[in-house]
């Protein structure tokens, strides 16, 4: 198997970025619109702070569904100190954290900067190109 191919070859750079304070609504209707397992989630200067995911939605999903009303924020309900992977992780380390974790996106950073995500099936048809 191949070890060259980097995080960076493979990752989506064009996903939803969410903020911290923005309505957990309107972030879960990106996460659908989008078609997206998890968005990355940053503060004001633009830095990694957590991960909201669809399992993350249910929750105020399920209240908006019994009450008629949305409450909260996208910080009210993410994941903070979310697991991320740099653009310079080869293939088998990507595998690994998969393996690891059970998430299904891994935001991607370089040198500390937010540059995209990285989801299984991103994982998947790459290992299909080079096994």
């Amino acid at each position: 198997m191949s070890t060259d191919l980097t995080v960076a070859a493979i990752m989506q750079t064009d996903c939803p970025v969410l903020a911290r304070e923005m309505p957990i609504r309107r972030a879960v209707a990106l996460l659908v619109e989008g078609g997206v397992a998890a968005a990355s989630v940053t503060d004001e200067s633009g830095a990694l702070v957590g991960i909201l995911t669809q399992k993350d939605c249910f929750r105020p999903a399920l209240h908006a569904s019994y009450y008629q009303e949305w409450k909260g924020t996208v910080a009210d309900h993410m994941t903070a100190g979310a697991v991320s992977l740099s653009t310079s992780d080869d293939l088998i380390s990507a595998v690994q954290a998969f393996l690891d974790h059970p998430h299904r996106g891994f935001p991607v950073l370089d040198e500390g900067r937010l540059v995209g995500m990285l989801r299984r099936a991103d994982v998947l048809a790459a290992l299909l190109r080079v096994g």
